[in-house]
């Protein structure tokens, strides 16, 4: 484990690498600001302004972002992602 970057929260990021994800996705997600969080308590997509929801995907580096003109379509970049 010495040779990789950081990780914020490491048993997030072996569950997600053990479920397949590469490790740019699961190093990035268990990186996110949200990586802590357990049980619920971040915020569903539905109850997040857009600009919440653009901010998350700029966070993430979803490419095509700036062309998600509408909340749903925003929801299901960041679930698809």
């Amino acid at each position: 484990m010495g040779d990789r970057p950081r990780i914020k929260n490491e048993a997030q990021y072996d569950a997600l690498r053990d479920q397949g994800n590469s490790k740019e996705k699961s190093a990035r997600i268990a990186n996110s600001p949200n990586a802590g969080k357990r049980g619920g308590e971040a915020s569903n997509y539905e109850d997040r302004t857009k600009a919440e929801l653009y901010e998350q995907a700029k966070a993430l580096e979803i490419e095509g972002r700036s062309k998600l003109k509408k909340k749903d379509e925003l929801i299901s970049a960041l679930r698809n992602h």
